[in-house]
C-alpha cells in the first residue's frame, strides 16, 4: 500500500508505504531528508518487513518518508502535518518511530500535540492496559545508561556494535586486534562507535556530513561524541589533537577491518564499492548498499551484514518493551540483544565462509520461512 501526501504550505512531499500487515499492524520509522523518494521508502518498508520476520516479531513492515530538509525551521510543522494526514493509519495500524532526520523526541512531541501520547500509539492503544503500557514504554525509552545517554537512543547502535563484535569473534580475532570505520555518528552510528570503543575495538575513522576524521591509533570516541550538535555533526573548532581531517568520501576507503555505513541509504554504490578496503561491511543505515554494489563486494570476497539483521536491534527492542519482555533495566535489554546478535551473525558468516551464500541471502531465507502458528499476541 502506497500513500503520497503533498504539503500545500511548503511543497514538501511525504510517503507512507505499508509492505506487510500482521494482526492489522505494521512498524517502521519516519524519515525526513531532502530528496527522499517513493522508491526509497518502498525499499525501507520491505527492509522493515524482513526485520520483523527475521526477529520473529508479531508485526508487519512499513515506512514513512518526507522529502524536506530537516534543518529547515519549518520541519517540525511539516512533520506534524504529515502525521495528521496519516491519522487513519497511525491511529490504528502504523507503529512509527525515529529515523534519519527525525529524532524520537521530535516525533513524540508531534504525537503529543495530536493527542496520541507516543509514536507507538497504534500498538499501545490495543494493550490490555494502555496507560500502564505507555508508562512502561516511556520509562524504557528514557532509562539512563552509562555515558549520559538514554536507552531508547542507544539500543540500536548497541546492537550494531555487537554485530561487529560477533563478526570479529567469528574470525578468531579479539576486539583489541580489530579496527573499524563508521560513516555517520548520529543516533545509530554514534552509539555503535561508543560501545565498540568501550569493548576495546579501535575506531580509527568516523565521518559526518562535514567530512572524515581519522586517527590511526584510535579516536577518542567519547570526546568526539561530546562535540556533536543536534544533527550528529562534530564541531571542528574543538577537535582533539592528532585528529586528521579528510574529505567526506574518504571514509569508504578507510584501512579498517570493519566498515559501518550508518548515515544515508545507498551510500555504497557501484561507483565507489571498489574503494572499500574493509573485510566486512556492517549495515547500520537502512539500505546502505545498493544490490549492484553488494554483488561487486561479494565478488571481491567482502560480505555485507544486511541492515535487517545488523541494525534491527532498535525495532526488536521496541517490541520486547511493548510486550513486557524487557523493562527499564538497561542490563536486561543489553543482555537479550547481545545474545541474539551473537547467535545470528556467526550463522550468516558461516554460510558465507563455508557455502559462499551471502549473508543477505541467508537472512532472506530466515525472513521468508513460514511464521509459526501461535496464539494471538496480547500486549500487557
Amino acid at each position: 500500500m502506497r500513500l503520497q501526501w503533498n504539503d500545500s504550505v511548503t511543497g514538501a512531499v511525504g510517503y507512507l508505504v505499508v509492505h506487510t500487515l500482521r494482526a492489522g499492524l505494521a512498524t517502521g520509522g519516519t524519515r525526513m531528508r531532502a530528496g527522499c523518494t517513493l522508491s526509497e521508502v518502498e525499499d525501507l518498508a520491505r527492509g522493515m518487513a524482513n526485520k520483523t520476520a527475521t526477529f520473529d516479531l508479531p508485526i508487519g513492515g512499513a515506512k514513512g518518508g518526507i522529502d524536506f530538509d530537516p534543518k529547515d525551521p519549518r520541519a517540525l510543522e511539516v512533520l506534524e502535518r504529515f502525521c495528521e494526514a496519516m491519522r487513519p493509519w497511525i491511529d490504528a495500524h502504523w507503529v512509527t518511530a525515529e529515523d534519519l532526520g527525525v529524532p524520537q523526541h521530535l516525533i513524540d512531541e508531534v504525537f503529543e500535540k495530536l493527542g496520541l501520547g507516543q509514536s507507538y500509539h497504534a500498538a499501545i492503544s490495543r494493550a490490555a492496559d494502555p496507560a500502564a503500557t505507555l508508562e512502561r514504554v516511556r520509562r524504557g525509552l528514557n532509562a539512563e545508561v552509562e555515558g549520559g545517554f538514554l536507552l531508547g537512543d542507544v539500543i540500536g547502535g548497541y546492537g550494531v556494535a555487537h554485530a561487529c563484535l560477533a563478526a570479529a569473534v567469528s574470525w578468531g580475532q579479539t576486539p583489541a586486534e580489530t579496527t573499524v570505520a563508521i560513516q555517520g555518528i548520529g543516533t545509530m552510528g554514534g552509539a555503535a562507535a561508543y560501545y565498540l570503543h568501550e569493548a576495546g575495538m579501535t575506531v580509527t575513522t568516523v565521518a559526518d556530513a562535514a567530512g572524515t576524521l581519522h586517527c590511526p591509533d584510535g579516536l577518542d570516541v567519547p570526546a568526539l561524541l561530546e562535540l556533536r550538535d543536534g544533527y550528529g555533526e562534530v564541531d571542528r573548532s574543538r577537535l582533539p589533537d592528532g585528529v586528521e581531517q579528510l574529505p567526506r568520501g574518504a571514509i569508504l576507503s578507510a584501512d579498517a577491518d570493519i566498515l559501518v555505513p550508518a548515515a544515508i541509504s545507498y551510500a555504497i554504490t557501484p561507483d565507489n564499492s571498489y574503494d572499500v578496503r574493509a573485510r566486512v561491511v556492517v549495515e547500520a543505515a537502512n539500505a546502505a548498499t545498493t544490490p549492484e554494489a553488494e554483488a561487486m563486494l561479494a565478488a571481491r570476497g567482502v560480505p555485507v551484514l544486511p541492515d535487517f539483521v545488523a541494525n534491527a536491534g532498535a525495532v526488536a527492542w521496541a517490541w520486547w518493551l511493548l510486550l513486557g519482555q524487557v523493562d527499564d533495566d538497561p542490563a536486561t535489554s543489553f543482555d537479550r540483544l547481545r545474545t541474539v546478535m551473537h547467535a545470528k551473525v556467526p550463522q550468516l558468516l558461516a554460510a558465507w565462509a563455508e557455502e559462499g551464500v551471502t549473508p543477505r541471502e541467508t537472512g532472506h531465507r530466515w525472513a521468508d520461512a513460514p511464521a509459526p502458528v501461535t496464539a494471538p499476541v496480547v500486549i500487557p
